[in-house]
């Protein structure tokens, strides 16, 4: 039976969960693919060729046993592949629907370089733990005995919350402080509904408040208390504050209204759905509704602010990308999305400047070709003289990236070493810091990433943790 189940890349296609009309998806922001029915959950997971190496698992930043749960759901032992997908992966719910599987696991599945289509992990990974939770299979966090150490958190994103789940499930008493009302960092104030809708991210908050997790919240480290009372309170200290700094353009006209940031935008439109008063958003400053919209940028942040503005009501929003299509940085899965939503793409093209004065009416474009190999060995754009125009734009939003805050000099840590780039300066194993007890994970460890790795890098550090509590705990008892 499980042998028949299993291999049927050749006579099944591949098949994604049913995707909403787009038209009927620009209207809200609700998540725009249905579930799996289970049998078409167990024949897709069934085109798996459980292949002697793994290139799905390998590429996966956490080594998920992508395989082995794939062969399970194939075989209706949901259940189980509950519990293996969940073993090595803290939010599986979370990272079957935001991951860039076209970029990591799916991107590389063999069956898909043979031409027959990949798998669709993600989807499967999603409909997974959405039954576990349907079902109760997800369990209550209850250590099987408490300790008297305790760890201290500095951000609820997803590499703190995988360092709680760990620490907490190990008995350690953790408390996690953040500077926003809710936990969940970008996943709750970044990540658009549409792609994770809000009360997925919730119920994992709750699983750790519940399970004794207790959290801080509207809490700035360094002005509402400082790092050294936090360090001085705890055993160990994990920082995975991510990073929040936005790279703005340094051009003329760039301080004129109607030019925002991207995760300023982005929050605004997450905490209206919750339903919180955002004056910011009812006053129109953040809100598309009837603007020329123009987001200049090419990543994840971007494809969320454009698909974001037309769910408001934009009259047009186009993206400007200085490269071409095929050297984007962002999923080419959201890329086909946002297209079907009536995003235009502007590839080639970069912002010289802004128009209309104190109010911005327009971006002064300059037309762009690629070069010679930088030293990633991508293309650079190269501006074509003579070839500027104005886009017409009522708003226009940032999505340039992000940078790290400086920790030392805000939290008045000066011994806390950082790189060159700003990120904390950390064990890449260990997650250690220069200060003693004191660990990093995430962004602001390696800069703006993925959700995937920083729950890779918070469960690290949790393990890092551990160790250095129990080598402490041992020499106390010498």
């Amino acid at each position: 039976m499980a042998k028949e189940a299993m291999l049927k890349f050749v006579s099944v296609e591949r098949d994604m969960p049913e995707k909403r009309a787009a038209l009927l998806r620009r209207l809200d922001f609700k998540e725009i693919y249905a579930e799996y029915a289970d049998q078409k959950a167990a024949d897709q997971a069934g085109r798996c060729s459980q292949c002697g190496v793994p290139y799905c698992q390998s590429h996966c930043p956490l080594h998920n046993n992508i395989p082995d749960w794939l062969r399970l759901t194939a075989t209706g032992r949901l259940r189980e592949a509950y519990d293996v997908s969940q073993a090595t992966n803290t939010f599986p719910e979370i990272c079957g629907r935001i991951c860039p599987q076209d970029r990591l696991c799916e991107g590389n599945c063999v069956i898909e370089t043979a031409g027959h289509g990949t798998v669709t992990i993600g989807a499967v990974e999603k409909y997974i733990t959405d039954t576990a939770f349907e079902e109760g299979w997800v369990q209550p966090i209850r250590p099987a005995s408490e300790r008297a150490e305790s760890v201290g958190i500095i951000g609820a994103g997803p590499g703190g919350l995988a360092a709680a789940d760990m620490l907490r499930r190990a008995g350690i008493q953790v408390t996690v402080y953040d500077r926003y009302d809710r936990a969940g960092g970008l996943m709750t104030y970044g990540i658009p509904g549409f792609k994770l809708e809000k009360d997925i991210v919730m119920q994992r908050i709750e699983q750790l408040r519940d399970g004794g997790v207790e959290f801080v919240m509207n809490c700035n480290v360094g002005e509402d208390l400082s790092f050294d009372a936090i360090r001085g309170k705890h055993d160990a200290v994990l920082i995975a504050t991510g990073v929040y700094k936005s790279t703005d353009l340094q051009a003329p006209g760039s301080g004129a209204e109607g030019v925002v940031r991207a995760i300023d935008y982005l929050t605004a439109s997450n905490r209206k759905s919750f339903g919180d008063e955002v004056p910011e958003f009812d006053s129109g400053e953040l809100n598309a509704e009837g603007k020329r919209v123009v987001v200049i940028g090419g990543g994840d942040t971007a494809m969320d602010c454009v698909r974001t503005a037309v769910r408001q009501g934009a009259t047009s929003v186009k993206c400007l990308y200085r490269r071409d299509r095929a050297n984007m940085p962002g999923s080419q899965r959201e890329v086909a999305n946002a297209e079907e939503e009536g995003v235009e793409f502007v590839w080639l093209s970069a912002p010289k400047a802004f128009a209309g004065g104190d109010v911005v009416d327009g971006v002064i474009v300059q037309r762009m070709r690629l070069g010679a190999p930088d030293a990633s060995g991508r293309q650079s754009p190269e501006i074509i003289a003579g070839s500027d125009y104005t886009e017409a734009a009522d708003l226009v939003i940032q999505a340039l990236g992000f940078s790290p805050e400086d920790l030392p000099a805000l939290w008045g840590v000066s011994e806390l070493e950082v790189t060159r780039w700003g990120t904390v300066k950390a064990d890449f194993r260990s997650h250690e810091t220069s200060l003693e007890g004191v660990y990093a994970c995430g962004d602001i460890q390696r800069g703006a990433s993925l959700v995937v790795w920083a729950i890779r890098d918070g469960r690290e550090a949790a393990e890092a943790m551990l160790d250095y509590l129990n080598a402490t705990a041992a020499m106390a008892a010498e």
